[in-house]
């Protein structure tokens, strides 16, 4: 796949929410510096976490507003609404930031302001 089509492909399964197909866009041996998930290495971490993807929001769009792609490297302005299953609504600016060989994703970054997701980063009850 040429870049283009992986970094288009990364945005309709997200918001299609089919994360065994999203998983699939990446390298075995993926990096992966998530701003809330953290540092992730390796595949199988990757898939765990999107595991518990849908337990966490009802309703997840990460809409691509602007994409950049140089050589092997993309970068992508968007924009993420999502809603948790209690109903916290979240609006959040993103930059996504790719690295992408042999047409899987090897080195993905994101940044965004935090504050949106404080619902879903708050233990439960508090």
């Amino acid at each position: 796949m040429h870049i283009k089509e992986v970094v288009d492909r990364y945005y309709e399964l997200a918001n299609a929410g089919d994360w065994d197909a999203w998983c699939d866009l990446f390298a075995e041996d993926l990096v992966m510096d998530e701003q809330l998930a953290g540092h992730v290495e390796g595949i199988g971490p990757l898939r765990e976490m999107m595991r518990g993807f849908p337990e966490t929001f009802a309703v997840f769009a990460n809409k691509p507003v602007h994409v950049v792609i140089d050589g092997v490297q993309a970068a992508v302005i968007s924009t993420i609404t999502a809603r948790t299953h209690s109903g916290a609504g979240i609006e959040a600016g993103v930059c996504n930031y790719f690295r992408i060989e042999d047409g899987r994703i090897t080195y993905m970054a994101n940044f965004h302001d935090s504050v949106p997701f404080a619902p879903i980063q708050q233990p439960q009850g508090a």
